[in-house]
């Protein structure tokens, strides 16, 4: 990213690039429309408090890694906050691209995609995002999360195959 301006209009045209795909990514992440944009938030106020060293090299990236450790340490400190449950906590959010067309397979596709994700652990849900929602390798995951390459092979692997035994899932696009 080539700086054209100040501080705070580079800042400020890469929160307003990126920081849709950033929620959703957190979203899938964590799968908590709330948590997600708090993620998303403190990430952000990270990276800006350090923005001329990262804006060079790969904004995006800094802000994504922020965001799974955040969530990583959330999930950790706090196991006792309550989760909402359900389909109508991701209701809201789903129809953000275009409000006036009708999605109805889209919502039942993404609700049955959310709760099978709900049913892996941490680590295969933050695997299972980062491989396929944000397309990263099986290395670049491992880089991520900061675990083995051979972990997040045979937990991806777990993880897939839990998923595939969701009877739900048979018929949403993949």
């Amino acid at each position: 990213m080539v700086s054209s301006g100040s501080r705070d209009d580079d800042f400020t045209a890469f929160v307003l690039a990126r920081s849709g795909r950033l929620v959703h990514f957190a979203r899938m992440l964590c799968g908590d429309p709330g948590l997600a944009e708090d993620l998303v938030q403190g990430a952000l106020e990270k990276a800006y408090l350090r923005w001329e060293r990262i804006e060079l090299a790969d904004p995006f990236a800094y802000v994504r890694q922020a965001v799974v450790n955040q969530h990583l340490s959330w999930v950790r400190r706090r196991p006792w906050r309550e989760r909402p449950s359900g389909a109508a906590a991701e209701l809201d959010l789903l129809f953000l691209d275009n409000p006036v067309a009708d999605r109805t397979g889209e919502v039942e596709g993404r609700v049955s995609v959310g709760a099978a994700l709900e049913t892996l652990s941490r680590r295969e849900r933050a695997i299972v995002v980062l491989r396929y929602v944000e397309d990263l390798t099986e290395r670049e995951t491992a880089a991520v999360l900061g675990i083995a390459l051979g972990t997040v092979k045979s937990a991806n692997a777990r993880a897939l195959d839990k998923l595939r035994a969701v009877p739900e899932l048979s018929g949403v696009a993949r």
